[in-house]
């Protein structure tokens, strides 16, 4: 029998599916780009502040959480054992996301012809069915940024035993974070939005399978 967590993201794959053949993507990032370019793909605040930034707060939070993990144990709050290995899980998602990126053949929308790159638009999954290479550089999909956020998801799987209000306004913090970065990469052309939301569902994913 599924646990609840992988029940979520088993309903949620038809969703994304369908999101994917509805070529969605395409039309939305023609609406914040055109053959040259996106407007948006050097703003400062989506550069400096949400793109390399957010990397910067991901290394806090992951800071913190290895801190916490060597903190003294008191009653009502997990285990060492069981804090080290959600941060273990932490980095392992980060990781497994970013080699499924590092692997993929779908290129980023800024190095599509339509936005004054060279690629040809393939379906991220038709890609890796049939071996097509889209013409461009590929080793877009996933979000990687967005991991940064969503990542930190263990951190509700952490204490969802323990204090499930805790364990909610960490999983609403990791969703709200990993949209707001991965949204800053669609608005400058680095991703399409169907990559923010595999991101989030591969880290839900692994880690629902985790918790089993």
């Amino acid at each position: 029998m599924l646990n609840r967590p992988l029940l979520v993201a088993v309903l949620l794959l038809p969703l994304l599916l369908a999101w994917d053949m509805s070529r969605a993507d395409l039309a939305l990032a023609k609406l914040l780009g055109s053959s040259a370019g996106f407007a948006l793909r050097e703003n400062a605040v989506l550069v400096q502040v949400l793109h390399r930034g957010g990397r910067i707060a991901a290394g806090c939070v992951l800071a913190a959480q290895a801190v916490h993990a060597a903190w003294p144990v008191h009653a009502g709050t997990p285990g060492r054992a069981e804090r080290v290995l959600w941060l273990l899980v932490t980095l392992a998602v980060w990781v497994a996301v970013s080699w499924i990126k590092s692997a993929s053949l779908s290129s980023c929308p800024w190095d599509l012809a339509a936005f004054g790159g060279s690629a040809d638009y393939v379906g991220h999954w038709t890609a890796w069915q049939n071996a097509i290479a889209d013409g461009g550089p590929g080793r877009c999909f996933p979000s990687g940024h967005a991991v940064a956020g969503f990542a930190f998801f263990s951190l509700a799987f952490l204490w969802r035993r323990h204090r499930p209000q805790r364990a909610a306004r960490f999983a609403a913090a990791a969703l709200i974070a990993g949209a707001v970065f991965g949204a800053a990469q669609v608005l400058r052309g680095a991703h399409f939005v169907s990559h923010v939301l595999w991101s989030a569902w591969f880290c839900w994913l692994l880690l629902s399978l985790i918790h089993i």
